[in-house]
């Protein structure tokens, strides 16, 4: 039996965890983010989190971050974790390992800035991603891989009903894909796809009344975790090329 000789003793790991926090206003995907108030990256953007504390789960962590960060009971969003970041030069105060998570809600409120934060702000996600000053740490990697983990999940869960205040039409639902995704789609089409998903939505029997246009039923979220068939990006509910 060949004697291990690397006797380096383990390094020395804190944790934290980092929240990326999506919401839709007014027609585009905006994502949480916080102003440092201390360094590293003093005033520098950054998604919202901080260390675990002792005695305290990944899961309390991110929910008292979300609570702290936004006043709202993560609870009643969804919720998931999405990665966890260990790139030994990611933070310049030492070996700082994160976990981040994925939360997702219709409308959340205006943020209220936490204890180590200048400040904090609903951002457009294409804005935050295209700065011309990048965000603290990793966090502009941490963004692009939640926004590919929601992207993709509206493809193949029923997750976009977490963005929609209940009930909802299927145009604001459709105007949900189109946020996450993009690109517009099809009205006709996203229609014939998500009422033949089964357990997708549940018809409430009553109708909204606009101020222009015809009565639009109204929907709840089904009980189907996962939409089957897929809604895919690259289907036939994309809008054709040149449609108005």
């Amino acid at each position: 039996m060949r004697e291990n000789t690397d006797r380096r003793p383990p390094a020395a790991v804190a944790v934290t965890v980092d929240l990326v926090i999506f919401t839709v206003r007014k027609g585009q995907l905006h994502v949480l983010l916080i102003d440092r108030g201390h360094d590293p990256y003093l005033g520098r953007a950054a998604l919202p989190g901080g260390f675990v504390r002792d005695g305290e789960t990944l899961s309390e962590a991110a929910l008292r971050e979300l609570r702290e960060e936004t006043a709202l009971d993560g609870r009643k969003l969804h919720l998931e974790q999405l990665h966890a970041y260990s790139d030994p030069a990611r933070d310049p105060r030492g070996r700082i390992i994160t976990v981040a998570y994925l939360a997702l809600g219709p409308n959340l409120p205006l943020p209220v800035a936490g204890t180590d934060a200048a400040g904090a702000h609903w951002t457009p996600v294409e804005q935050a991603l295209d700065a011309d000053v990048p965000l603290a740490f990793d966090h502009a990697v941490i963004l692009r891989d939640g926004l590919e983990r929601v992207r993709s999940q509206l493809e193949h869960t029923t997750v976009a009903a977490a963005f929609c205040p209940e009930p909802f039409t299927i145009g604001e639902l459709r105007h949900i894909y189109e946020a996450v995704w993009g690109f517009q789609l099809d009205p006709s089409n996203f229609r014939r796809k998500v009422t033949r998903s089964e357990g997708f939505l549940r018809p409430t029997g009553e109708r909204r009344i606009p101020e222009v246009g015809r009565p639009a039923a109204l929907y709840r979220r089904g009980q189907a975790a996962l939409l089957i068939p897929p809604l895919l990006r690259s289907s036939d509910v994309a809008r054709p090329y040149g449609a108005t």
